[in-house]
Order: structure tokens, then C-alpha cells, then sequence
């Protein structure tokens, strides 16, 4: 199994988030780092403060120097595919190629209503979203990219310059909608997120992702699988490393270990020794 921490943005400050992340470069097992995309915190008050994510993560790239970065996950809702397709290539040119490019459909209701984003039915977001992916794909990997969708409509469209890594950031989707998200995965993803409570509901999922890789004919191995769990303090850490190990019976690949909101780095080390057993 490998692992990642995840640092949530919301009722903490930028100086205590880079200090955890630059702490976490300097440990071997913590192959990733990541944060979200939302604009108002999703737990206690919710008129709290919470960065943004996107601009966050390129200081991130610029202040380590090893560990990969990513947004878990993107909501295409908020942004133009196009301006998000420029935004990683960008982001992947600061961090030197390593950028993980997360990707989901979109959910959050309160945020759209306060900013006037308009948030589709299910139905249209995830058609919305399939166009998305294509058209970020198309504009990192292609020197011009012509693409006529329902939502999504691009004349021969330049993304200059092209991220380092090739044919482009390996792309995250999550979720856990068995149809269209598992789907999705299948078709695009070189990385699949699905936070679940137990590791048999993760397990069921999986089997799910399996056939939809044997319909369109993708090998499933291709595919990194991984979800969360939740460290809210260092007297968890014991906790933290059975929920581990049972997630690596079920297959996980790789686990994201959510930490504590205002975490300090001494954290890091003891999660580290925790986990090191299953790596």
C-alpha cells in the first residue's frame, strides 16, 4: 500500500498548511499531498474562512520539491474546462511534473446558490462532465484541439505550454456513482477516489470499476484505487493503522489520511511509523 495526506483547507492558515506539507516531503512514505476544492468550509461554521484551492496548491509546488500535489477533487461546475486545462499545464510546469489532476462532477449546493453558479441536474452535470474531461485532455495532449460538444465547443484551441509530464498529469477522478462515475474512470482515469466507510463498500465499488473496464476494454490495473480515512488526533494514530490495514486487504492502492485541521508536522512522523508496516 501506498500513502498520502490530505490537508483541508478550511479554519486554518496558509503558514500552517505549507509548514505540514513541506514537513511531508521529507518523508519517504507519503508519496502525495492534497487539498480541496470548495470555497466555504464543510464542517463547524461554515462562514469560517477556507482557501482556495487551486491558487494554494501552485505555492505548494513552488515551497516542496518532491512529494506530488493534487486537488481532491476539482468541481468542473466552477470552472470553464478550458481555463482549467490551461491552469494544471501550468501548475504542472511550476511543480516540475507533479501535478495528479483531480476531477469530479460537482456537488456542493450552498456554494453555487451563493455565487450564482448554476449547479445542473444529475443527469446534465455528468454530461457536462464527460465533455470536460475531454476537453482538458485534448487541449494537454494535443497541439490544437477542435471539439463540438452539447455544452462544450472549442475551434482549433491552443494550451501553451504543455505540462512536463506526458501525454499529460495523470487524471483523478472521484466519486462513487456506480453508472456515470465508474464510468468515467474507466474511460479517463489513471487514478480512481472513492472515500467510504468500510472497506467492504469500498470492495463493492471496485468490482463495479472491474466491469466497467472490461466493457470498454481497459485493464483495471492500469488504474490506481484509493480513498480516505480520518486521523482527527494523534491518539487515533493506532486506529488509523487498522483502518490501513484492512483497506490493503481489500485492494486499496493508495490512502489518503485526512489529517487534523491546524495539524502541526511533529504529526507526520508517528503516522508515518504507524503506517510503515504496510507499505
Amino acid at each position: 500500500m501506498r500513502f498520502a495526506i490530505k490537508s483541508v483547507p478550511e479554519h486554518q492558515t496558509w503558514a500552517e498548511i505549507r509548514d505540514v506539507w513541506i514537513a511531508a516531503d521529507d518523508i519517504a512514505l507519503f508519496e502525495s499531498a492534497w487539498n480541496w476544492d470548495h470555497f466555504y468550509p464543510l464542517t463547524g461554521d461554515t462562514n469560517g474562512p477556507n482557501l482556495e484551492g487551486w491558487t494554494m496548491l501552485a505555492a505548494l509546488a513552488q515551497a516542496t520539491r518532491r512529494i506530488r500535489v493534487g486537488c481532491q477533487v476539482t468541481g468542473l461546475i466552477y470552472r470553464h474546462p478550458a481555463v482549467l486545462a490551461n491552469m494544471a499545464a501550468t501548475l504542472d510546469v511550476i511543480a516540475e511534473g507533479r501535478l495528479e489532476l483531480g476531477l469530479g462532477a460537482g456537488w456542493n449546493q450552498q456554494e453555487c446558490d451563493a455565487y450564482g453558479i448554476e449547479l445542473p441536474p444529475l443527469r446534465e452535470r455528468f454530461d457536462r462532465f464527460d465533455e470536460g474531461v475531454q476537453v482538458i485532455i485534448g487541449l494537454l495532449t494535443q497541439e490544437t484541439t477542435t471539439f463540438t460538444g452539447r455544452y462544450y465547443r472549442l475551434t482549433d484551441a491552443r494550451c501553451e505550454p504543455k505540462p512536463v509530464q506526458r501525454p499529460h498529469p495523470p487524471v483523478v477522478i472521484g466519486g462513487r456513482g456506480p453508472n456515470r462515475t465508474l464510468r468515467a474512470v474507466a474511460r479517463w482515469a489513471q487514478q480512481w477516489n472513492a472515500i467510504m466507510a468500510t472497506p467492504g463498500e469500498w470492495l463493492a465499488l471496485k468490482d463495479i470499476l472491474v466491469e466497467r473496464c472490461r466493457e470498454v476494454g481497459r485493464d483495471p490495473a492500469e488504474i490506481t484505487c484509493s480513498t480516505n480515512v480520518f486521523l482527527r488526533s494523534e491518539d487515533e494514530l493506532g486506529r488509523v493503522a487498522e483502518q490501513a490495514a484492512a483497506f490493503a486487504e481489500a485492494g486499496v492502492d493508495l490512502l489518503v489520511v485526512n489529517l487534523p485541521i491546524g495539524a502541526k508536522p511533529a504529526i507526520l512522523e508517528p503516522l508515518a511509523e504507524a503506517l510503515a508496516p504496510l507499505a
